[in-house]
């Protein structure tokens, strides 16, 4: 899926998704990726919903969201509570989405400037 969504303003914003890459401005990435307004991170080890469970959720912490995204692929899957506890633990908002419904969401959160994180499975 292609997003149209443009932008001068330096923040990062997802511009395509699908056939397993993502394209962040004008980088491709294929896999997985932790992503805020400023940071890109591969995640080559993630590329399904059970392997969050390897996941440093330290590094989205780090990033000091009020909010995280988790894209699930192509379908809605919800992870299990422990992981999305975490976050709540921190008093960070977390959410479950297909990755499509995360693009979307992620681009318009940091339109308005909002501290968002997302992790996004392809």
């Amino acid at each position: 899926m292609r997003f149209t969504q443009e932008s001068s303003s330096g923040i990062n914003v997802i511009r395509a998704h699908g056939g397993g890459e993502l394209r962040v401005n004008d980088n491709t990435y294929r896999g997985a990726l932790i992503l805020s307004a400023s940071t890109v991170i591969a995640e080559p080890n993630i590329l399904k919903l059970e392997d969050l469970i390897a996941i440093d959720v330290s590094r989205l912490l780090a990033l000091e969201p009020e909010l995280v995204l988790l894209g699930t692929g192509m379908r809605q899957i919800f992870p299990a509570p422990s992981f999305g506890a975490q976050f709540l633990r921190a008093g960070i908002g977390f959410e479950a989405m297909d990755t499509g419904a995360a693009c979307r969401t992620f681009n318009v959160l940091v339109g308005e400037q909002r501290r968002v994180a997302a992790l996004l499975l392809v």
